[in-house]
């Protein structure tokens, strides 16, 4: 077993995947995180994105191969550990939102700090913070999911994944879901949010000006890291109307293999 580098706050060597359909997800894909660093994984559709996180986080187990959480080896942890160590000190933003829908919006923020036993003020205000520097502050705090637009519903995740603080924050195509204007906002508050507070962001997308935000980028393609990925920009109509993008675009990429 090869110890990762002294430097990565996430490391994984050589991790295989395979889908229960035999599909492989992940075929040999390794990476190094640094801590603080802002990682964009790019790639169209179906590339290993979403997989790669999932291994990385813990909430998959790879079916070969390591990783590493501050040279810790997550691998050879059992499901009860990793579920601990994703509660304690990850957070993660999935691409639509899934909220409680008996709670309204900040007690869906605070509800992870809730459950590690932090007091229902002090949670609150945590969860409050990050609302309102998300714009869902105010009378939408008290707003239960289904009285929300879907844009607030995803900020309202968003402010839930950043309420708790993590080491490591996981965001699969977190502005999928968001208009222009929103995604713009969203993406300066998250960038700034881990400068500020030292958060090592993991960010999986499919959106080229996205994948420009972060501090360097990992492209994947079949399950393979790849040296150039070109992704395609998404069109200004359909940012703006939410309306998806020309079919078959997201699918199209020049690309090569790594050395």
């Amino acid at each position: 077993m090869e110890a990762p580098p002294d430097n990565d706050v996430l490391w994984a060597r050589a991790l295989h995947f395979t889908h229960h359909d035999g599909s492989p997800a992940l075929q040999g894909v390794s990476v190094g995180v640094r801590e603080g660093e802002i990682l964009a994984v790019s790639g169209p559709r179906g590339s290993g994105k979403t997989t790669l996180l999932r291994c990385l986080s813990g909430m998959v187990r790879p079916q070969d191969g390591e990783v590493w959480f501050n040279s810790v080896p997550v691998h050879t942890m059992g499901p009860l550990k990793r579920e601990r160590l994703r509660r304690d000190r990850f957070g993660w933003i999935d691409p639509a939102p899934v909220l409680v829908p008996e709670l309204n919006a900040w007690e869906n923020a605070a509800l992870p700090l809730m459950l590690r036993g932090t007091g229902r003020r002090r949670a609150k205000t945590a969860a409050m913070e990050w609302l309102d520097r998300l714009d869902v502050g105010g009378r939408a705090a008290r707003r239960r999911p289904h009285e929300l637009r879907q844009a607030e519903r995803q900020r309202v995740c968003i402010a839930r994944a950043l309420a708790v603080a993590p080491a490591v924050l996981f965001a699969d195509e977190p502005t999928s879901p968001l208009h222009r204007a929103d995604r713009a906002h969203v993406l300066r508050t998250l960038t700034t949010a881990a400068r500020s507070h030292g958060i090592t962001v993991l960010l999986a997308t499919s959106d080229a000006r996205t994948a420009a935000l972060a501090d360097r980028t990992v492209a994947l393609l079949d399950g393979r890291r790849v040296r150039t990925v070109h992704l395609p920009p998404v069109a200004e109509t359909a940012v703006a109307t939410g309306t998806p993008g020309t079919p078959g675009a997201e699918g199209r990429a020049a690309c090569s293999l790594s050395a």
